[in-house]
């Protein structure tokens, strides 16, 4: 009998080491995935241009040059677009959550009458919008186009940011809670500024993550409304006209050996624009995941 529980138990635990190590398998090959791409074209932006023109550089760079970067920092107004890439996120992010939170709150709360319905007018926004030219037509008539407004304001709210906080909001903030504050005599904004947005600070990083990622990689939209004001260009778009030119060059004057290989400058590009990011990120990681979490669960 001890034998047959034995070899039971031997049994359950090699099938367990097995499911164990594939799961393993399975995350390294998909951490992989995510991190070779951003290796190797790291290693292309530090390499020489003969080699990558070869197509010899993989994951690591041959021929180890800063020549990239040094083209990249020799255009003075780089700094300058740095800068207003940082401010304009600062700005955005800082506005979509006040206006996320704003709007989650009522609406996470059961006695809010036709919350339904608002929740469906904020969902139907998902499926349908208005479109680039109604946009563009908008922020011409308001006045914001060459302006640093005209890349905050209209996309400073997403319906999508604005359920997961109401989620998160329905599940990790208990009616008992508020009703005991409201017994203490605390209004809404007490009660939002006290309790609610203290206990919610995974989220709000979550979120707030959400938005300056998003805000930063973005670049289409300054692309259409920022034409002449060339000083309050964001670092996403100065780039983008700096690899336009360098490809240009690179075709009209492709018998010039010593002209840089624009597959090295859009690579070095790359790297300069998400160090950022990834600077910021070791940072609020404990809140991320805790909110990705939160904002799982379903109401």
């Amino acid at each position: 009998m001890k034998a047959s529980n034995t070899a039971t138990a031997v049994n359950r635990r090699r099938r367990f080491d097995i499911w164990d190590a594939l799961i393993r398998l399975v995350l390294i090959i998909a951490s992989l995935a995510c991190l070779l791409p951003f290796v190797h074209v790291a290693s292309k932006s530090f390499s020489e241009d003969a080699y990558v023109i070869a197509n010899k550089v993989f994951l690591w760079p041959e021929g180890f040059t800063l020549a990239a970067y040094y083209k990249i920092f020799a255009d003075a107004s780089i700094l300058r677009s740095l800068y207003v890439s940082v401010v304009v996120t600062v700005l955005f992010t800082i506005l979509g959550m006040i206006i996320t939170i704003c709007a989650a709150y009522p609406l996470s709360r059961k006695q809010l009458k036709g919350r339904a319905l608002l929740t469906f007018i904020f969902v139907f926004t998902l499926y349908f919008s208005g479109g680039i030219i109604p946009e563009y037509m908008l922020v011409n008539n308001l006045g914001l186009l060459d302006t640093i407004w005209s890349i905050i304001l209209p996309p400073a709210f997403s319906a999508f940011n604005l359920l997961i906080m109401k989620t998160a909001l329905s599940s990790s903030i208990p009616d008992s809670l508020e009703e005991s504050a409201r017994i203490d005599g605390a209004g809404h904004f007490r009660i939002l500024i006290s309790i609610v947005i203290p206990l919610s600070k995974p989220i709000i990083a979550t979120l707030s993550l959400f938005y300056a990622v998003g805000r930063w990689n973005a670049y289409q939209d300054a692309l259409f409304y920022i034409k002449q004001n060339v000083d309050i260009r964001p670092l996403q778009l100065k780039l983008y006209y700096l690899v336009i030119q360098a490809s240009e060059s690179f075709q009209l004057e492709a018998t010039q050996v010593q002209l840089s290989n624009p597959e090295v400058l859009k690579a070095s590009v790359v790297v300069f624009a998400t160090l950022p990011i990834l600077c910021v990120y070791p940072f609020i990681q404990k809140y991320f995941v805790q909110g990705t979490m939160l904002g799982a669960v379903k109401e």
